[in-house]
């Protein structure tokens, strides 16, 4: 019996072929096939499309989607990258631009896009994708910007602290109390272990190593390929203690007036040592201590110079106040920021481990309608997939059914079945994190820092 799709999709092939310049005719084969879930062929249909008119940004936003629906995140981020540059985008642009954001684990960049992108039309509005975001909105107004509230796979919510009398109303970063602990974080037992070690027990016996001459203070710097739960850890660790929560990333330090950043780390150390205990994680932090040898510009050198000296506590004391900083690359890091005092232990943060992962599917899949899940199956089949991964191998395996249903008008469950459909067609993109590291690992390796990556790797020594 003949295929009704596949005779639909030979007639509007042979219309583009006979017009290959209707950009609307091209687009509405290309959306075809990515409703088919043939990803790649509607790549070659966008393609060859943009090879007749090039530059078109109906097109070019459509190769991005198919790109980043087939996994190939970083072509879609180039595309994407181009067109933000060039002036062009439009709300559509910003928002597809944050969902290829968040996949990647760029939650902040992606939040900064999505509100252009309801701001500009309310219309595109997303609560699905503002759930992946950790996003709440203001109920009295929907135009005052998101608030990021968490992020992870956790069930458990947090609680966001208003400023107290005497603290700046333009503070550029909130107070969190995370209200996830290491029970709500599956796997990572080693990792957990080297925290508790470092950073909880020295807490919850302040008397002990007080008697010992010990402060309590000092970090860990994590690092691993992105998407594999730092950020979580963090927050888990300051819920294991009870202690305030301040996460940093790059956008609440930098600035473009010479100076002010500086002011802006100055006033988050100083935030942290008021409310202390207080965990700071620094999100990204090579961006912020990259090392100085590879600078030109001695602003950036500036910048390192105050980071390390509020670390070390030079102008006010940092007792009660924990580092945590997260970096998909240990590398670029000034060596600075290891010496003791610092981040003087560096924990490698593995993609989940079996355990793991069954626990992040049986989180990411609440709510969601399923049918006898096999989670042990499904995590033999994940080796080396991120958390981010896993995430998207739901989401597909989600919108696979979705298109099921359309066509039947049968909404049915998920079922394992599904969802090892969905793992056979993504990909770990830990891969290519991993190609990079063993490099490190393997040549600059000075004081076996990253043999953790040669251990995973299975690589001796």
């Amino acid at each position: 019996m003949t295929d009704p799709n596949q005779i639909a999709l030979n007639a509007l092939r042979q219309a583009v072929e006979m017009a290959p310049g209707n950009i609307e005719l091209v687009d509405h084969l290309a959306k075809t096939l990515v409703q088919l879930r043939h990803f790649d062929q509607a790549v070659d249909v966008y393609r060859d499309g943009l090879s007749h008119s090039a530059g078109n940004l109906t097109l070019q936003l459509g190769l991005a989607d198919a790109y980043r629906l087939s996994q190939r995140h970083s072509h879609a981020l180039a595309i994407m990258e181009t067109i933000i540059e060039s002036g062009q985008a439009n709300a559509e642009a910003h928002l597809l631009y944050c969902k290829v954001l968040q996949s990647e684990g760029e939650h902040r960049q992606a939040i900064d896009h999505y509100k252009k992108a309801v701001d500009t039309d309310p219309d595109l509005a997303d609560p699905a994708l503002e759930s992946l975001l950790g996003l709440t909105f203001e109920p009295d107004d929907q135009q005052e910007a998101p608030r990021p509230m968490r992020a992870g796979w956790s069930q458990g919510g947090e609680m966001m602290e208003e400023l107290g009398e005497g603290e700046e109303e333009d503070s550029i970063v909130e107070l969190e109390k995370p209200g996830i602990k290491f029970d709500d974080v599956g796997g990572m037992n080693q990792v957990k272990e080297d925290i508790r070690v470092k950073i909880i027990y020295p807490l919850q016996h302040a008397d002990m190593f007080a008697a010992y001459g010990k402060k309590v203070g000092g970090g860990i710097l994590m690092y691993g390929p992105p998407g594999c739960g730092k950020t979580m850890l963090a927050r888990a660790t300051a819920g294991e203690v009870e202690a305030n929560f301040i996460s940093v990333g790059i956008s609440d330090v930098l600035d473009m007036w010479m100076g002010n950043s500086e002011k802006n780390l100055a006033k988050l150390f100083q935030k942290a040592r008021s409310n202390q205990p207080c965990v700071m994680f620094f999100d990204e932090v090579d961006a912020l201590g990259a090392s100085r040898s590879d600078m030109r510009r001695s602003a950036g050198r500036h910048l390192i110079n105050q980071f390390l000296s509020e670390l070390d506590g030079v102008q006010a004391d940092n007792e009660g106040v924990l580092f945590l900083a997260a970096t998909n690359a240990p590398w670029h890091l000034d060596s600075a920021f290891r010496r003791p005092g610092r981040f003087e232990r560096i924990v490698f943060v593995p993609p989940p481990d079996k355990e793991a992962r069954v626990e992040i599917f049986k989180i990411a899949l609440i709510g969601k309608p399923t049918e006898k899940i096999n989670f042990e199956k499904l995590a033999a089949k994940t080796d080396d997939f991120s958390g981010a991964d896993i995430t998207a191998v739901i989401n597909s395996a989600v919108e696979a059914k979705l298109h099921e249903a359309v066509k039947t008008g049968l909404p049915k469950p998920i079922t394992t079945g599904d969802l090892m459909a969905a793992i056979k067609s993504n990909r770990p993109s830990t891969g290519e994190w991993f190609s990079t590291a063993r490099n490190h690992a393997l040549y600059s390796n000075e004081g076996g820092a990253y043999d953790p990556i040669l251990d995973y790797l299975k690589i001796k020594r």
